[in-house]
């Protein structure tokens, strides 16, 4: 008899595994490019600049002052692409993107897995993912 898992011994297993994401090589070159952006004196000037220019942007907006809205638009604008062109900044984003995809791939892992195991264990059809009452109901199907 298969056993019966609960969402508390569910829970328990996803912090197991989150666990193991917060150890794998993506997540560690993340924390790295992460350490390496806040300790560059450089880009935290630049960051500060920008905030403050979107703050002044929030109230030149608020107060219906467009020239000076676009002007500050286009500071903000100069300043995002000096940030994004550093190689530090590109290499954090690369490793946003690499634990992002190894997150949709232990999430689409697991549905499919689950979908495949109903299949499965209802006596369905994997090649047509249908499940067993699917595959009984079917048209045509003799009975």
């Amino acid at each position: 008899m298969e056993k019966t898992y609960t969402k508390h011994d569910i829970i328990e297993k996803a912090k197991e595994l989150a666990e193991m994401i917060s150890s794998t090589e993506e997540v560690e070159f993340f924390k790295r490019a992460e350490a390496q952006i806040n300790d560059n004196k450089s880009v935290r000037e630049k960051i500060a600049s920008l905030k403050s220019l979107q703050k002044q942007a929030v109230n030149f907006q608020e107060y219906g002052k467009e020239r000076a809205l676009q002007l500050v638009e286009g500071k903000i604008s100069q300043i995002e692409q000096e940030i994004d062109e550093l190689p530090i900044v590109q290499e954090f984003k690369q490793s946003q993107v690499d634990v992002n995809q190894l997150l949709q791939l232990v999430s689409n892992t697991i549905a499919n897995d689950v979908t495949n195991r109903i299949i499965e264990t209802t006596g369905g059809d994997l090649l047509r993912g249908e499940t067993g009452s699917q595959v009984r109901n079917a048209p045509g199907r003799l009975k």
